[in-house]
């Protein structure tokens, strides 16, 4: 059984929310979708109602991420760790996974916005990243910290989650990375790390201690 969603306590009424939802995906330019997939708009406005949009959202009731993900569900669609601390794009994929096993069913939201379910709904058909690349819900790069931390004390390796993580990420942005600051080390942490450690003679092992961290503010740029 679902448990009610949390709402941000600010939102205005249901039909302020909609007109305002309605004029943010009229003006949204994105790849068309799979032919019977809901369209990056609608994506949108779920997102909207759902967590006004933030990938990173997470208040403390249950509920994660942009697309308020609880964690059974996130895990029965194959999520791994916290939805908020998952990318964009990992968001998102697992968010079709979850229409394409379910339809609008689990989201409070797809209801209050009148959504209806198409064709891919409850088909079962797993998709690709490639297919739900076209929701392109994105997340801007966030500033790189300029004063170097001290190091967690931790080594960090594939699959990890911490906030500290999240911190050498954004530092990584100073040498053009792109991170939005997940705090999950994944595919793209550890080509950074690796990077890192072949620039300053570190042994390249992928596992970020103290020695590639401090190399993140003190060492050489990435080539």
């Amino acid at each position: 059984m679902r448990k009610p969603r949390w709402r941000p306590p600010a939102r205005a009424s249901a039909g302020l929310v909609l007109a305002v939802l309605l004029a943010l995906g009229v003006q949204v330019v994105t790849a068309p979708s799979a032919a019977a997939d809901p369209s990056a708009a609608t994506w949108l406005k779920l997102r909207m109602c759902e967590s006004s949009n933030r990938y990173s959202v997470n208040t403390g009731n249950g509920y994660y991420g942009a697309y308020q993900f609880d964690l059974p569900t996130w895990r029965s669609v194959g999520g791994k760790g916290r939805p908020d601390l998952a990318t964009p794009a990992e968001q998102d994929y697992r968010a079709l996974y979850l229409y394409r096993m379910r339809g609008w069913q689990p989201w409070e939201c797809a209801g209050m916005l009148g959504l209806r379910n198409d064709k891919d709904a409850r088909s079962k058909r797993v998709p690709s990243y490639a297919e739900s690349a076209y929701i392109g819900g994105g997340g801007v790069p966030a500033p790189a910290p300029v004063t170097k931390p001290a190091w967690p004390g931790v080594v960090y390796a594939y699959g990890d989650c911490a906030e500290a993580l999240k911190t050498f990420q954004l530092r990584m942005n100073a040498f053009g990375y792109g991170f939005t600051g997940t705090g999950c080390y994944y595919d793209k942490t550890r080509d950074a790390v690796l990077d890192l450690q072949r620039a300053n003679g570190i042994n390249d092992s992928g596992r970020l201690g103290p020695k590639t961290w401090n190399a993140a503010w003190e060492g050489k740029p990435p080539r």
